[in-house]
């Protein structure tokens, strides 16, 4: 069963930006992205701490920024200046609030070429 639904992948040229989402209806706190690349392990991309500071990997610093909308319970993943190793699939990922199970999404392609 799938708990948290992302949206806003596809197809964008190099330089060009992308802003993906996610939420649940279900009683989780979405914690953050990951993704996996070809070839890859999923990695972490940034996530927010438990104090709701802000994380991300060295690749995407000052290219992406992560937010939250706590009222509607989603998440958001801005990516600009996108590069071809951005090419990934994306997962949002979370915890339960009263079951502490982490909880992931189906994943949604992002593919940055020419």
């Amino acid at each position: 069963q799938v708990q948290l639904v992302e949206s806003g992948g596809g197809l964008v040229q190099p330089g060009g930006s992308l802003r993906l989402s996610c939420s649940t209806p279900y009683n989780i706190e979405i914690m953050g992205w990951y993704r996996q690349r070809p070839y890859y392990q999923r990695e972490r991309v940034a996530t927010f701490t438990k104090s709701g500071a802000t994380d991300y990997v060295d690749s995407v610093k000052g290219r992406f920024t992560i937010s939250r909308d706590n009222t509607e319970n989603s998440i958001f993943l801005q990516m600009n200046n996108l590069k071809p190793e951005d090419t990934a699939v994306y997962y949002c990922n979370g915890i339960g609030r009263n079951t502490n199970k982490i909880a992931w999404g189906q994943g949604i392609q992002v593919t940055v070429s020419s």
